[in-house]
């Protein structure tokens, strides 16, 4: 099911809701630009956002761009952990609900 082939057919969205993906594609270009923040640090960001969504394009493609901007596999590794230890976190807080007194 995960191909990243399958991509290809986003050009189907285009076709169908131009003027949404056009939209979609400007802010994809916005907020993935040098600024305050490094390409490299943002694509380090979306990679641990993807983690954290579980999408499996997302992974591949935010990983190859981090790499593409510089970050080596230490950074790769130490982004995907913050996702997992957040996660864990709100997992942790979520079971604290199992512990409210009835009534």
């Amino acid at each position: 099911m995960y191909d990243m082939r399958n991509l290809k057919n986003l050009k189907t969205l285009a076709q169908f809701a131009p003027d949404a993906m056009a939209a979609y594609n400007q802010l994809n270009h916005a907020a993935f630009a040098d600024g305050a923040l490094s390409v490299k640090h943002k694509a380090l960001i979306a990679l641990a956002v993807a983690v954290a969504t579980r999408c499996p394009y997302a992974i591949e493609q935010h990983a190859r761009k981090a790499r593409e901007a510089g970050a080596v596999e230490a950074e790769l590794a130490e982004a995907v952990m913050v996702s997992v230890a957040v996660q864990a976190g709100t997992g942790a807080a979520h079971a604290a609900h199992a512990f409210i007194p009835a009534g």
